[in-house]
């Protein structure tokens, strides 16, 4: 039996390839899970709603929007919002953030959540 190994390398980088195409990111499909946040969240800078503005989350400290009325358990959280953070907030905010304000049951799908970072990221620098 002949193997070409040129096949089988191929076949094994496009197998490999297959999860990370899966798993990538769409900012699109963020746009449209973001319409859930709306009712409470803004996207521009210095718009606090029933939750602070969400300008600039990225990288930003948590509890420290001015004029927002945070928490104690947020401003003292010393959260830093990055990807990481942001995922496990949007998983279960009070898991995360225990006596956090925001009423929200969270976003139990991985690849939802992921969408909906891509698009903060994206729509809020």
């Amino acid at each position: 039996m002949k193997v070409d190994i040129k096949k089988v390398v191929i076949g094994a980088m496009a197998f490999l390839a297959l999860p990370a195409a899966a798993s990538a990111q769409d900012a699109k499909k963020g746009e449209i899970i973001f319409r859930q946040c709306m009712a409470c969240h803004a996207l521009e800078a210095g718009k606090n709603k029933i939750g602070p503005s969400l300008h600039a989350i990225v990288g930003r400290q948590a509890g420290t929007i001015e004029g927002f009325a945070y928490s104690d358990a947020m401003k003292n959280s010393g959260l830093t919002w990055d990807e990481s953070n942001l995922t496990q907030y949007l998983l279960a905010p009070k898991s995360l953030v225990p006596g956090t304000k925001m009423a929200f049951a969270g976003i139990k799908d991985e690849v939802k959540r992921g969408d909906l970072i891509a698009y903060l990221k994206q729509a809020t620098q």
